[in-house]
């Protein structure tokens, strides 16, 4: 059987792991899936976080 080329990802925020002045403890995380194929590279998109109150950089984490 083949396996699907859609994968779930899990971005998390650039900033919550270096800032120890934000608004609440921890650490955001979205889930999202991309095509394998067609996207080969790391995905950084722009996402508010919670944590920080703000929208910041979420980069992909495997």
């Amino acid at each position: 059987m083949a396996k699907g080329v859609r994968v779930i990802i899990t971005l998390e925020c650039t900033e919550c792991r270096t800032n120890p002045d934000k608004r609440s403890p921890g650490v955001s995380r979205y889930t999202t899936t991309k095509n394998r194929r067609n996207t080969t590279a790391r995905i950084e998109l722009n996402k508010f976080c919670t944590h920080c109150n703000k929208h910041t950089v979420h980069k992909e984490i495997k």
